[in-house]
């Protein structure tokens, strides 16, 4: 794991919730995201866990360099600021989800797990104004109108469980699949949908009434 944060005490706070007992390593550290794209070479870590406020390059242009490598650890970012903004822009920039520094520990080591499995989580609290802006600033050609009834029944249990914040693990044990099944459906929703990540399908979840907001 890569920790970048511009203030030291911030990074200590993380570096004790985020112990080696619990199966967390941290590789390295960054101060600005100036840093970020070296260290990821150097250092080879599973997620990048991202502050969005920095003094020269910010997180969401530190998460948008990083989309130019070949195989780019996941962003997740982290912020005390409640920002719609801001969030729905390292959305954009390619970030894997987003949680707030005054989470719970649990929500934070959570989130990290989630996000460095290769899933999506955006933090509950501020979830639905996000992707509002999210929407706003996206082109409404990141997904196809037509897609009417080219889901499946199972594809769209799985797509409403993706527009409420579940995890692949989570499906997979709400529906009783496995975890490969779940990835299976859910690369044949983004194809069908004309979607390029898990984000654009929870917009699309939300701008159809699949999922309603503040629905759990």
């Amino acid at each position: 794991m890569l920790l970048v944060d511009d203030q030291e005490l911030v990074r200590s706070g993380l570096r004790r919730i985020l112990r080696r007992k619990d199966g967390f390593v941290i590789v390295a550290e960054c101060a600005d995201g100036e840093e970020v794209p070296e260290a990821v070479r150097t250092s080879a870590p599973d997620v990048v866990v991202m502050d969005l406020r920095m003094k020269r390059v910010d997180g969401i242009e530190a998460t948008r360099l990083l989309q130019a490598a070949a195989e780019p650890p996941p962003v997740l970012v982290l912020t005390t600021f409640d920002d719609d903004r801001l969030l729905s822009g390292a959305l954009r920039a390619g970030a894997a989800g987003f949680v707030l520094k005054d989470s719970a520990a649990e929500d934070l080591i959570r989130a990290v797990r989630t996000v460095a499995s290769g899933d999506s989580y955006l933090d509950s609290a501020v979830t639905a104004r996000v992707l509002t802006t999210y929407r706003a600033s996206t082109p409404v050609a990141t997904y196809r109108a037509d897609v009417g009834n080219d889901l499946t029944a199972r594809e769209l249990d799985v797509l409403t469980l993706i527009g409420r914040g579940r995890s692949n693990t989570e499906i997979a044990r709400e529906l009783g699949i496995s975890g490969v099944t779940v990835k299976s459906h859910v690369g044949h929703i983004f194809f069908k949908l004309g979607l390029r990540d898990r984000a654009a399908a929870i917009v699309y979840a939300f701008d159809r009434g699949i999922v309603t907001p503040g629905e759990a």
